[in-house]
C-alpha cells in the first residue's frame, strides 16, 4: 500500500536534487561572468571619445548632429546615431558606459577603460610609411601605443603587476576589432585588395602580439574581433562599384572586399586556436565574429526589423547608397532618416545602434561569439 507513495516521495525528492543542481550551476555560472570592469581596445566602431578629449574638432564630422541623436541626443564622439557594442556590453555587466583613456587626470577608471579611438589601426606608422601610405593615417592609435594606455591605467587602478593580475582576472577585455583600418589605408591609397592580402600575416600576427600582452597582464577573459564584410558598406559600394555583375555576389556585396575580409578573419581565428590550447584554461580567448553578423543581416533584414541595409542613413549622397565622400552624415546639408533603427548603416562607414545591439546579443549569448561571452 504505502510503495507508491515511497516511489512518489523519492522521485520528487530526486526533482528536487536535479532542481538543486540546477540552480547551483545557474550562480556558478552568473558568478563567472560578473566582471569586476569592462576594458576596450579598438577603433571608430567602439570609440566613446579618445579622438575628442582635447575638444571637439569641428572639422570631423561625427562631432556634428545628428550623430548620437538616438540614444544621447547630440554627438558624443561615438560614430554612430547612439550606443556602440562597448555601450550594450557596460550595461549588461553593470558597470558605467567606459570613459575614454585619455581623459582628463581624476578620471575613475575602476570599472574600466576604453583605449579604442577612431582612424586606428593594428600596424605602427613605420609600416604605413614604407608602403608610402602616411598620408592615408591621419591619427596615432596602434596597437602599441592603445596598450600603453592600458599599462598606465592599470598601473593608477590597481598597483603593482601582481595586484593587477588579480584585478585583470575577473574583468573582461574586448580586444578590436583592429585591421580595418590598416586596409582602408592600402585600399584607398590604390592597392588592390589582392596586393593587400599580402600583408594580412603581418597585421595578423600583430593583433595576436597585443592579445598575449594583454593575456600576460592578467587578462582572462579576452574577446578578439574579426574584421567586418566591407564589400557590404556603402562607401565601398559607392567608391568601388562597376557595371559588371560578376564582381558582386548574391546579395549585391563586392566579392573581393568581402574576399580580404575572409580571409584576415581565417587566419585570425587559426592563430586565436593555437593561443587556446597554449593557455588552455589559465586564459579564454572568444573570437568575435563581425563578418557573420552584419552578414546574416545583409542576408535576412527582415529577421533583424530592417528595410534598408545598403543605404546609408546618414547623409545626403542621394543615390541606391546615399553615400557620397563630399556630402557625409554631419557635413552641410546631410540629414538623417526617419528611423534609424530600420538601417543597418548609420552613416555608410558605420552601423546604426539597433546594428551593434544586434551584434552585442550575438556575442553575449552566441552565435556570434566563440565561445559565447555567457557560456564558461
Amino acid at each position: 500500500m504505502s510503495s507508491p507513495l515511497v516511489a512518489a516521495r523519492k522521485q520528487q525528492q530526486l526533482l528536487l536534487l536535479r532542481l538543486a543542481v540546477l540552480l547551483l550551476a545557474g550562480a556558478a555560472s552568473s558568478h563567472a561572468q560578473k566582471y569586476n570592469a569592462v576594458f576596450n581596445f579598438g577603433d571608430s566602431i567602439t570609440d566613446t571619445g579618445n579622438l575628442c578629449t582635447s575638444g571637439k574638432p569641428t572639422a570631423i564630422t561625427f562631432t556634428q548632429p545628428p550623430y548620437g541623436e538616438t540614444y544621447f541626443g547630440s554627438p558624443t564622439c561615438r560614430c554612430s546615431d547612439g550606443r556602440v557594442i562597448v555601450d550594450f556590453l557596460s550595461t549588461k555587466f553593470g558597470v558605467p558606459f567606459l570613459a575614454p583613456s585619455k581623459s582628463s587626470n581624476g578620471t575613475d577608471f575602476k570599472q574600466g577603460a576604453n583605449m579604442a579611438i577612431t582612424g586606428a589601426t593594428a600596424m605602427d606608422a613605420p609600416f604605413f610609411r614604407g608602403l608610402g601610405l602616411s598620408d592615408k593615417i591621419w591619427n596615432n592609435g596602434p596597437i602599441s601605443l592603445q596598450i600603453q594606455w592600458f599599462q598606465q591605467i592599470t598601473s593608477t587602478v590597481c598597483g603593482d603587476a601582481a595586484a593587477c593580475k588579480r584585478y585583470l582576472r575577473d574583468s573582461l577585455v574586448v580586444f578590436g576589432e583592429f585591421g580595418g583600418n590598416d586596409y582602408n589605408a592600402m585600399l584607398f591609397g590604390n592597392y588592390s585588395a589582392g596586393q593587400a592580402s599580402r600583408y594580412t600575416t603581418k597585421i595578423v600576427n600583430t593583433i595576436i602580439r597585443g592579445v598575449e600582452k594583454v593575456v600576460g597582464m592578467g587578462a582572462r577573459d579576452v574577446v578578439v574581433p574579426g574584421v567586418l564584410p566591407i564589400g557590404c558598406f556603402p562607401i565601398y559600394l559607392t567608391v568601388y562599384g562597376t557595371n559588371s555583375s560578376a564582381d558582386y555576389d548574391t546579395l549585391g556585396c563586392l566579392r573581393k572586399f568581402n574576399d580580404l575580409s575572409t580571409f584576415h578573419n581565417n587566419l585570425l581565428q587559426a592563430k586565436i586556436a593555437r593561443l587556446r590550447k597554449r593557455y588552455g584554461r589559465a586564459a579564454r580567448v572568444m573570437y568575435g565574429d563581425f563578418y557573420s553578423a552584419v552578414y546574416d543581416m545583409v542576408q535576412n533584414p527582415s529577421k533583424y526589423g530592417f528595410n534598408a541595409v545598403f543605404e546609408a542613413c546618414c547623409g545626403s549622397g542621394g543615390g541606391k547608397y546615399n553615400y557620397a565622400n563630399s556630402a557625409r552624415c554631419g557635413m552641410q546639408g546631410a540629414a538623417a532618416c526617419a528611423s534609424p533603427a530600420d538601417h543597418l548603416s548609420w552613416d555608410g562607414i558605420h552601423l546604426t545602434e539597433a546594428a551593434y545591439k544586434h551584434i552585442t546579443d550575438g556575442w553575449l549569448n552566441g552565435p556570434y561569439c566563440s565561445p559565447a561571452i555567457l557560456h564558461t
